[in-house]
């Protein structure tokens, strides 16, 4: 899984047919502190997200197998909003002192 933001959307009036009525959106991976990771993804939205929301997001055949994905061409799916990440307290320790760095 990966921990992302939704940073926009995607609009395409001509697709695959099982892709119609299904959102695309364009998510910016984030580490656990909310930091921007490289890249972005084009993701299906299965679960109503909405800009700016923290958001889980499957890849490849986990993508598939999301609700309303099935049987559809589908690399990316939005699987879940995430309400709050927090970190065991060495890992915290571990990002405060990398920060000091």
């Amino acid at each position: 899984m990966i921990l992302a933001r939704i940073v926009g959307t995607v609009v395409s009036t001509r697709k695959d047919p099982r892709l119609e009525g299904k959102k695309l959106l364009v998510v910016k991976p984030i580490s656990p502190e909310g930091a921007d990771e490289p890249g972005y993804l084009i993701a299906v939205d299965t679960v109503a997200a909405g800009f700016r929301e923290t958001v889980l997001v499957v890849t490849g055949s986990s993508a598939r197998m999301a609700a309303e994905c099935k049987d559809r061409p589908v690399d990316a799916a939005i699987v879940g909003i995430v309400d709050t990440v927090q970190l065991d307290s060495q890992h915290q320790a571990e990002l405060a002192a990398a920060r000091r760095k």
